[in-house]
């Protein structure tokens, strides 16, 4: 049995009952004041913290959303808006049409970005002529056989002239597309000319040799794979491959020489894929004289106003290039991550 005790705060000096004996002697509570304890007051301080930013993560979540899909409307929407606006009753002017970098498919200068461009500027009533600002090393033959045939055919159904004016660099398939022009004109530093056809790749067959790794291969037809750099090539597969590309030679220099007829100084090394510099070419006959955009506009076209229908790709259409490469990239990554799990 234990010994009541005094407690010296009482004014009557009774003792406590046990309820508040017990309630006098409760962790984390302050009797004497009617208090909560400290313990107390903290996890309510942690837990509103806590609901507090949870909060805040959801409205910054809802923000996100919201931003990625108004940047969707306006990729969208700008992206209709494709090209510069061309009037649709314009003023006597000089299209100009730009083939810029190499000349292949989904590219800025393919075929069918070319094309387009070049029929908006024949189609336009106030164009005088047309003009193609070529700065490009070359490309795909099938592209610039596609753009050459369609511009001839331009050509003669609007009856307008059309012009090459070169910049810096018109080789290979640059030229094969210039010379369906009727005058061609360059600077006297441009580099003009590489009438030939090349394919390039590797052979590691003699490596492999060495490092002692064996290739291989199983394919349904003997010719399947006579390209594969890790496999060697026999003398018919060789001879195959040259007979093609001597076709594709021999189309390059039928177009150039339909192109440039009379005009064309044929040499040795007209066709042999060598290039020239722009005064040289002229004296070749693979360019007609020195000129700028500016001057053959002024001078031969008589109409110093030049009007832009390159197709060009918006702000919008770039990011949503880069945007959609980066998803197939990532795509690809998730793909091959997936199919080494066993």
């Amino acid at each position: 049995m234990t010994e009541p005790t005094f407690d010296p705060d009482r004014a009557d000096g009774t003792m406590p009952s046990g309820a508040s004996r017990q309630e006098a002697q409760a962790p984390g509570s302050d009797a004497r004041h009617g208090k909560p304890g400290w313990e107390r007051a903290t996890l309510e301080k942690l837990a509103f913290a806590a609901l507090a930013e949870q909060r805040s993560a959801r409205r910054w979540r809802n923000f996100i959303r919201l931003a990625w899909l108004a940047f969707l409307v306006a990729v969208v929407w700008i992206a209709t808006q494709r090209g510069a606006p061309i009037p649709e009753a314009s003023t006597p002017h000089t299209a100009m049409v730009e083939i810029k970098g190499e000349i292949a498919s989904g590219g800025e200068a393919s075929a069918e970005v070319v094309i387009n461009a070049a029929r908006a500027a024949f189609e336009d009533s106030g164009a005088r002529a047309v003009v193609l600002l070529i700065n490009s090393p070359g490309g795909s033959p099938v592209q610039a056989g596609i753009i050459n045939d369609e511009l001839r055919r331009l050509k003669a159904k609007h009856g307008k002239p059309m012009y090459a004016v070169v910049e810096e660099t018109c080789a290979s398939a640059a030229y094969y597309v210039a010379v369906s022009a009727d005058r061609i004109f360059v600077d006297k530093a441009s580099i003009v000319g590489s009438i030939g056809v090349l394919m390039d790749g590797f052979g590691f067959t003699g490596l492999m040799d060495k490092l002692g790794v064996e290739r291989r291969l199983m394919t349904a037809g003997e010719n399947k794979g006579f390209l594969d750099p890790f496999s060697p090539q026999s003398e018919r597969q060789r001879e195959f491959t040259q007979q093609m590309l001597d076709q594709i030679h021999h189309q390059f220099i039928d177009a150039v020489k339909a192109g440039r007829g009379n005009r064309l100084k044929e040499t040795p090394e007209t066709f042999s894929g060598l290039f020239w510099i722009g005064q040289q070419a002229i004296e070749l006959g693979l360019a007609d004289q020195l000129g700028s955009l500016d001057f053959v506009a002024r001078e031969i076209v008589k109409s110093e106003d030049i009007i832009d229908y390159t197709r060009r790709d918006n702000l919008a259409e770039r990011l949503a290039k880069r945007f959609g490469a980066s998803i197939g990239d990532g795509a690809v990554r998730a793909m091959r991550s997936l199919s080494v799990i066993r």
